[in-house]
């Protein structure tokens, strides 16, 4: 993911950190869905907030606060 990164950093408008904290979210949505219907485990009340704090960094990084 590092060389995504750095092309994406070069070529675009989104900062290192921006492009970093994108990574992580879209990974996680996509293990979410891979561990719930493949390894068919269940989703807890914790593992629901802490998807959501993550989700809340994703915003307040890209949260243009002038």
């Amino acid at each position: 993911m590092v060389p995504a990164n750095r092309m994406g950093y070069v070529d675009s408008n989104f900062s290192a950190s921006q492009l970093k904290i994108m990574q992580e979210g879209i990974t996680l949505i996509v293990f979410v869905f891979f561990s719930v219907l493949f390894l068919k485990e269940e989703i807890k009340w914790n593992y629901i907030v802490s998807f959501f704090l993550i989700m809340l960094a994703v915003f307040f990084a890209f949260k243009k606060f002038d």
